[in-house]
């Protein structure tokens, strides 16, 4: 079923629905320099740093910048997994959407990693929800009116929830 049938049907839209599929990873025992490379290769804001292949923690590019540009530390030995938010917060493939947003905000963050069982299948960020699906604005909107949206988060909702 489309999209646009599960949104006129009323159906709610799950995780897996607005997900991007092709994570890209690095191996948490990489430099934090190849890892701006691989997120400027592929012009990403965020990495799945793993271990052994298992999702160990994200580095973002608010990372680099807080933990490594402005602690002065050399990006050519300073370690991902030095710098990676870890535990990683993570959400199931057919989580509701309106919960994965939810959680965001409860944990002022703006990507989840997507894991059935142990294994990534993927990624959902605010942005990607709040370009994909109006009716996720709405709630947007009044999680945004109930309570102060995290700063992190400021820029997506005023962007997209206005």
């Amino acid at each position: 079923m489309s999209q646009e049938k599960k949104e006129e049907s009323g159906m709610s839209l799950k995780v897996e629905d607005v997900m991007i599929r092709e994570v890209i990873t690095i191996d948490e025992n990489s430099t934090v320099k190849e890892a701006a490379e691989v997120m400027n290769k592929f012009e990403i804001g965020c990495l799945i740093a793993v271990r052994k292949g298992k999702a160990m923690g994200i580095v973002t590019e608010r990372d680099l910048l807080k933990r490594v540009v402005a602690d002065v530390k050399d990006s050519t030995k300073t370690k991902v997994k030095d710098i990676m938010s870890s535990p990683l917060v993570v959400v199931e493939p057919d989580m509701e959407l309106e919960e994965a947003v939810k959680l965001m905000f409860q944990m002022k963050i703006k990507k989840l990693p997507v894991v059935d069982g142990k294994r990534l299948v993927g990624l959902v960020s605010l942005t990607d929800i709040a370009r994909f699906q109006p009716q996720m604005i709405k709630i947007l909107k009044q999680l945004a009116m109930k309570q102060v949206a995290p700063k992190s988060m400021k820029k997506v909702i005023d962007y997209y929830v206005v």
